[in-house]
């Protein structure tokens, strides 16, 4: 049977509904995890699925949480979006498909990569 994941709007808040699975956006700014730099691993809310490591985080100044790569290979998913007249990257979660946010390749580390991600869809491991 396959799996299935959080699609009503009692299992997820109204935000989190319409960001994870109507591609949405949370205002710049709003999300706590945008200055947390605990240690530990961010999961997808819908499904549970780890996305990035806090170690890849930084402070990119842009507003939404920002992490320079993926935590494993398949984790996320990219694809291109060509939505609002632009042309950008929208990350995916690699297991429940929910929408994350885009990828930049501007980023200020090796990696050049900026994952902006709406910190209303992700939940938090920390680490001992």
């Amino acid at each position: 049977m396959p799996q299935t994941y959080p699609d009503r709007h009692e299992q997820l808040t109204p935000e989190q509904y319409r960001i994870l699975r109507e591609k949405g956006t949370e205002r710049p700014g709003s999300s706590p995890w945008n200055s947390s730099f605990e240690d530990g691993i961010y999961h997808c809310i819908g499904c549970g699925n780890a996305l990035f490591h806090s170690h890849s985080k930084f402070d990119a100044h842009c507003g939404w949480p920002s992490f320079d790569q993926i935590i494993t290979t398949g984790s996320v998913l990219e694809k291109p979006d060509n939505s609002h007249g632009m042309l950008r990257t929208e990350v995916l979660c690699g297991q429940c498909e929910g929408h994350l946010g885009h990828v930049f390749e501007d980023g200020p580390t090796e990696t050049h990569r900026r994952f902006c991600i709406n910190g209303a869809i992700l939940t938090f491991e920390a680490l001992p």
